[in-house]
């Protein structure tokens, strides 16, 4: 058996040969992106191997790789909102995903993003920088545990989440269209987002990506939050309006914002720009902005967290290849 991975970086390259070695399995690891063009490069192969995460994936993928007799696409991710799961249907080709890798980083990171946040602590490492040592009014922070929080999306990050900032001592509502039994005991389901946000501190997102959710949170809706707010997004780019955010942040409805993830990030994600300009305007205004706390796709960016990914996905192709299906499948 071959299988080919596309988009790795160096830690994913050690595990998936250290997996190959222990499996004696051939992997060969590109840093590529798949595309209509380095899809070629998969001719002669049993499986293929995808870690991206943000961009887009060209439509003639499906139908070369069933034309080379490929038979699915394992994701080194959770989310699959880049897949035309009906077009990849059509093409015989079953896509898995890597469901659950380790929620802990991500809700541990998301909570470390708050406290930066809610201490002000960009605006002490800037005075720092300048060797401005004063105690001012603008680095005053605030108690964690006096705040209320919504956690939109209570899936497995959520969940995990909102336990975080339950030990803080903060009082909890959220919202998700499939309410878990198993969190009511700290957390308050409300009907719609719009309940959730509306007298809060910190809202924490934590949805997949829609078609029906792009730009949910926009500044009609950054609006009705309570004054001073802080918005955290772990999630997905697209379902946060950036320039509604960045003009939230501008008028002060907002106090702060931590993002993770942007809508067009995938030229820049993994890229150093130290010696070049950001073109996209909208992005350079995000990640200089003085009250965001911006970082690259990362939230998940643990030890723990690749290998489950890189293991999880190669595991799910080799399933595909010899059952003809996968307990991880989306399509």
């Amino acid at each position: 058996m071959k299988l080919i991975l596309y988009h790795a970086n160096a830690m994913m390259k050690e595990i998936a040969e250290n997996w190959a070695k222990e499996n004696q399995i051939e992997v060969t690891v590109l840093s590529e992106l798949l595309t209509a063009e380095t899809v070629k490069l998969a001719k002669g192969y049993d499986g293929i191997i995808n870690s991206q995460a943000a961009g887009t994936i060209d439509k003639e993928i499906y139908s070369t790789l069933r034309e080379y007799g490929i038979r699915q696409i394992a994701l080194v991710s959770a989310g699959y909102e880049l897949y035309d799961l009906k077009l990849a249907t059509e093409n015989n080709l079953v896509i898995t995903n890597v469901p659950s890798y380790s929620p802990e980083s991500i809700a541990e990171y998301t909570v470390l993003t708050g406290l930066n946040l809610v201490r002000n602590n960009n605006t002490i490492i800037a005075n720092v920088a300048k060797n401005d040592f004063r105690w001012q009014p603008s680095i005053c922070g605030r108690v964690m545990g006096d705040m209320k929080v919504a956690i939109i999306g209570t899936g497995r990050i959520g969940q995990i989440t909102a336990k975080l900032f339950h030990g803080f001592g903060c009082e909890l509502v959220g919202f998700d269209l499939y309410q878990n039994e198993g969190i009511k005991s700290i957390l308050t389901y409300k009907d719609s987002i719009e309940e959730a946000v509306k007298d809060v501190d910190i809202v924490s997102i934590h949805m997949p990506a829609t078609a029906e959710n792009r730009h949910c949170f926009n500044y009609e809706m950054f609006k009705k939050f309570k004054p001073g707010a802080i918005l955290l997004n772990m999630a997905r780019g697209s379902i946060v309006d950036t320039e509604g955010l960045l003009k939230a942040l501008d008028e002060g409805i907002l106090s702060g914002a931590g993002i993770d993830t942007y809508e067009y990030e995938m030229p820049y994600i993994q890229k150093d720009y130290q010696d070049k300009a950001i073109e996209d305007e909208v992005f350079a205004r995000l990640v200089h902005h003085p009250h965001v706390m911006y970082s690259p796709h990362i939230a998940y960016f643990t030890d723990e967290a690749i290998k489950n990914l890189v293991e999880g996905a190669l595991n799910a192709a080799v399933e595909v290849i010899t059952t003809g299906t996968s307990k991880s499948r989306v399509n």
